[in-house]
């Protein structure tokens, strides 16, 4: 299955001020312009929100992104660390025994 068609944001905005500004149902705009009901209703959600909302929404997310990368990389670490500390701890009691 292709990726399908991409649309610009202006079309998009377009889109949603037909359903939300203008009162046309989602299933006629969506057939006129020839896309899925689907993809309408995802643009209302995002383009229906003030763009300084939009934007705040998007550094949001980006953060969010940002920090489950350095969580990852921190228990990574961790996990590390703990599997050296068992090695040398072993390595220290057979030392001992010699």
């Amino acid at each position: 299955m292709g990726k399908g068609t991409r649309y610009n944001d202006e079309f998009k905005q377009e889109a949603v001020n037909q359903v939300v500004v203008h009162g046309y149902s989602v299933a006629d705009v969506s057939q006129r312009l020839g896309i899925s009901n689907k993809s309408l209703y995802d643009w209302i959600k995002v383009f229906s929100k003030p763009k300084k909302q939009r934007d705040e929404d998007a550094d949001l997310r980006a953060e969010v992104a940002r920090l489950k990368r350095e969580l990852k990389r921190a228990t990574e670490e961790r996990d590390i660390l703990k599997e050296a500390a068992v090695f040398f701890a072993g390595e220290s009691k057979n030392a001992t025994r010699s």
